[in-house]
């Protein structure tokens, strides 16, 4: 089997991608301002540094909540279509699980999941 079609395929979307891009700078409308550069706080203004740095924690935490949701979206199709695939859904899903739970494990174990 040639892998000519995965090179068009790859080569059409950066293609794609790069001439969107191009396009969007050429046609957007572009006017900057002192407004435009400031943080947005509901029109109030800021009291002390507008720019600061999270911490890793709660990027990981985010992270953590994504992969969890992402579970359920796997799940869900997975529950309608269970009769009809019978013991083999059912070991490939346990095995599914268990490598989230050892991720969960992982988290749990350097205390990824505690919010200070």
């Amino acid at each position: 089997m040639g892998y000519e079609a995965i090179i068009v395929f790859f080569l059409s979307g950066v293609i794609l991608v790069a001439g969107a891009n191009a396009l969007s700078n050429l046609i957007s409308h572009k006017s900057d301002n002192k407004q435009k550069r400031e943080p947005y706080e509901c029109g109030v203004e800021t009291i002390g540094p507008t720019w600061v740095q999270f911490k890793v924690g709660y990027y990981l935490f985010a992270i953590l909540f994504l992969l969890f949701d992402i579970e359920v979206a796997f799940l869900v199709p997975w529950a309608v279509v269970f009769k009809e695939m019978g013991t083999v859904a059912l070991v490939e899903i346990l095995i599914f699980l268990f490598i989230l739970g050892l991720g969960l494990l992982y988290a749990w174990k350097k205390r990824a999941l505690r919010w200070e």
